[in-house]
């Protein structure tokens, strides 16, 4: 099991930036797939972003495409999701997640087997 912790979240005014955090550790040498999902109050938990951890291959939903930018340190087990230009939107609880399945599996929240608690995002307008 992998387990994650998520940090950065916060309130921020429509148009501002934030950086999420997601560190890593557990059993993290069979983890394919980091990606960052989010879910709004009421929505299905939707998926963000996407990195392969052995490559760096990046893949992004169309509604954050050119706004948020998702990147890895492997020294330091932990993987970012910078968000700029935020949108209200864009507000809700922000999970990261790992997976061990292939590549090909990356938007589908089934594929991946560990998820953090989760952290508060909320744009305002």
């Amino acid at each position: 099991q992998v387990h994650l912790v998520e940090s950065g979240g916060g309130l921020v005014q429509a148009g501002g930036s934030l950086r999420l955090s997601c560190a890593a550790s557990g059993r993290t040498f069979n983890r394919n797939i980091m990606g960052w999902f989010r879910q709004a109050p009421g929505a299905e938990r939707e998926f963000v972003a996407a990195i392969s951890w052995s490559t760096g291959i990046r893949y992004y939903s169309d509604s954050v495409k050119g706004r948020f930018t998702i990147s890895r340190d492997t020294g330091k087990n932990t993987v970012y999701l910078q968000m700029n230009s935020l949108k209200p939107e864009d507000t809700a609880v922000y999970y990261c997640a790992a997976s061990g399945k292939l590549w090909n599996r990356k938007v589908d929240k089934n594929a991946y087997d560990d998820w953090g608690p989760g952290t508060q995002v909320t744009v305002s307008s």
